[in-house]
């Protein structure tokens, strides 16, 4: 088996333990949260039956009410009849909270209840935070090749110079990805969602695809929402590639930005070439080359002498 099959079963076996980590925590989630969801669902009606039964109404029983209904709402949970049919942690919606945690988006829409479920976030989150971050970046290298440096190499052969080049490409990274993860999206959770405009639906798109996740917009989360498991897990699946192609476009403008000087400018690190590290020499390098490689990795470098974008474009 080739080195190259080997990288991408490694990259694949990588995700699907990434799936697996979410769902891991998605069954923990639910397991510890949905106990004390219900019983706050009960506490929750009993005091609105209180409420109800109450001959005479002050201000002192009306403002204990309000006051652990506010609260209970803090947590998802609403006295509204209509709003509390669904569950905040059942198996999709605790694999979303997952996924919103290690993406570091966090929503804030729903919050754990138990000290139990406070304490496995921050287990949860301390290694699904890294993990993801690895995950996305396995990811991007794999495409940084097909996505990036293919088309560059494609839109030189036309006869256009390497910075120009770079710059076609760039500017048409972005609107692929701004069209494709932004405004067709953005067009679905519009008919999807009865209460969100257009511009509010872009709006989450660009507030969940920066990591921002203010949680003032949370798809499925309206009453009676169909098939609203199907719908939290296609989401998610939306957020992490969204994600992806928000960090490709992100080292597309760093190799951009290496190009114009600007990374030398700012004394900021430039961006590897990402060689083909699957390839495998013609021929074989024998002693005396390897000696020679090695007394040549000993000498000091010459700063004069390496190589740069801007001293190729020169």
């Amino acid at each position: 088996m080739s080195s190259l099959s080997k990288s991408w079963i490694l990259l694949v076996g990588l995700i699907l333990f990434y799936v697996t980590y979410l769902m891991l925590g998605a069954l923990v989630f639910s397991s510890i949260e949905r106990p004390v969801e219900e019983q706050l669902k009960l506490d929750i009606e009993t005091l609105r039956q209180e409420f109800l039964n109450q001959s005479c109404i002050n201000d002192t029983s009306l403002d204990t009410f309000l006051v652990k209904v506010l609260e209970a709402n803090k947590y998802g949970v609403s006295i509204l009849r209509n709003s509390s049919l669904d569950s905040n942690w059942d198996l999709a919606s605790s694999l979303f909270f997952a996924n919103t945690l290690v993406t570091t988006v966090g929503y804030g829409h729903t919050t754990p209840l138990s000290d139990a479920g406070k304490a496995f976030s921050i287990f949860y989150a301390l290694l699904g935070v890294p993990f993801t971050m690895l995950v996305l970046t396995a990811c991007v290298q794999r495409l940084m090749y097909p996505l990036v440096y293919a088309p560059v190499g494609l839109v030189q052969r036309a006869g256009l110079t390497q910075r120009s080049a770079t710059e076609v490409h760039f500017l048409v990274l972005t609107v692929v990805v701004v069209l494709s993860f932004f405004m067709v999206p953005a067009a679905v959770f519009n008919t999807l969602e009865d209460n969100w405009s257009f511009l509010d639906a872009v709006y989450f798109c660009f507030i969940s695809l920066c990591t921002i996740g203010l949680g003032d917009y949370v798809p499925g989360e309206q009453a009676g929402q169909r098939l609203r498991p199907l719908y939290k897990i296609s989401v998610m699946v939306y957020l992490f590639l969204g994600l992806l192609m928000m960090y490709l476009v992100l080292r597309a403008f760093h190799k951009l930005a290496d190009l114009h000087g600007l990374t030398a400018m700012l004394q900021l690190p430039h961006c590897e070439e990402d060689e083909d590290e699957d390839k495998t020499p013609i021929v074989e390098a024998g002693p005396e080359d390897q000696q020679q490689a090695d007394k040549a990795a000993s000498k000091p470098l010459d700063p004069g002498s390496q190589l740069s974008y801007n001293s190729i474009n020169r």
